[in-house]
């Protein structure tokens, strides 16, 4: 019996050498900013952003190494992105070594790594306003376009003659790119912020809708008869059958509109709302601030994943039967 425990626990504790790999990556990158010296001609030669992140990158995947080694679960997800960790580290030493070490890149557009980075201490408090602002004006357009969307699917999925009338005005209007709309727009709507909804919310009923009644027309007849056989209304075929069985459409129609969805934001902020990632974005590009600029993708591109990453964990928390069919 002692033995068969012995055994046990030694195939709980093991060591795979693939979770060294993020840290030597992040190893190359610091020694790249610490042994190499800056270019004469940097701009703000003695900030020091960047190597506090690297070391402090590199101490978590020392002890993220450390604790794969007693956590399968964690050394067997820790070895899998072991080479992208570290070939992001060494990435991160190339484009160091090409703006601030060689200025093989026009410094006026490629800053430093370090001045992007300082950009989040200089600016936090009005760079934390920003991301409230978009977050605010994504959700309220999300929500709104989410809601006109699937009810318009459901409509134009279920009636065939609703579907007459509408579906040919979907087909022409849908197409066109929600930033055409922006002269329209600001005539209809009064104040910027209600334009700017309008927008991102166009696109998002378009992609919602479309999904939605495609996976509501897909529901197999069959179903309907058994139910109908056993006394089900037409309403409870709907409410029943039809609309959970499209529910795979209607989630991939939001993600899709998810993706659109930002876009749109970017072009909304850009047409008189005074605050939001892509006002800043677009603000500081033409104030020339490159680091500010870099700085706000950064923040946009982490704001897209994990919005994204949320809902496909709640999708697969409602959806068991389609967890893992679309991979994120």
């Amino acid at each position: 019996m002692s033995e068969e425990f012995q055994g046990k626990k030694k195939s709980k504790i093991a060591f795979n050498y693939r979770t060294l790999i993020p840290s030597a990556g992040l190893l190359i990158a610091l020694l790249t900013e610490v042994l190499i010296p800056n270019h004469k001609d940097t701009k703000y030669s003695d900030l020091t952003n960047l190597r506090t992140v690297l070391i402090t990158a590199l101490s978590i995947s020392v002890l993220l190494c450390l604790l794969s080694i007693f956590i399968k679960r964690l050394r067997k997800r820790y070895s899998y992105q072991g080479w992208f960790i570290g070939g992001s580290g060494i990435f991160i030493a190339v484009i160091n070594i090409v703006t601030a070490k060689t200025h093989m890149l026009p410094q006026l557009y490629f800053p430093s790594l370090s001045r992007v980075f300082n950009v989040y201490i200089e600016d936090r408090s009005f760079l934390l306003t920003c991301v409230i602002s978009s977050f605010t004006l994504l959700i309220e357009g999300l929500i709104i376009g989410t809601i006109i969307g699937v009810i318009t699917g459901i409509v134009v999925g279920w009636s065939k003659g609703w579907s007459y009338w509408i579906y040919p005005i979907i087909r022409i209007l849908g197409p066109i790119p929600s930033s055409t709309w922006i002269p329209l727009a600001l005539i209809i709507f009064s104040a910027p912020k209600g334009a700017a909804i309008f927008l991102i919310a166009f696109g998002v009923w378009f992609q919602i809708t479309i999904l939605t009644s495609s996976g509501i027309q897909a529901t197999k007849k069959s179903y309907f008869e058994v139910s109908s056989t056993l006394g089900a209304s037409s309403l409870q075929n709907l409410f029943y059958i039809a609309i959970p069985d499209a529910l795979p459409s209607i989630f991939l129609g939001f993600f899709n509109a998810t993706c659109s969805s930002f876009v749109a934001l970017m072009a909304a902020e850009m047409m008189g709302v005074k605050s939001g990632l892509g006002w800043y974005i677009n603000w500081q590009k033409e104030m020339i601030a490159y680091p500010n600029v870099y700085a706000g993708l950064i923040i946009i591109a982490g704001f897209c994943y994990l919005f994204i990453t949320l809902q496909f964990k709640v999708r697969d928390k409602l959806l068991k039967w389609q967890k893992g069919v679309i991979k994120w």
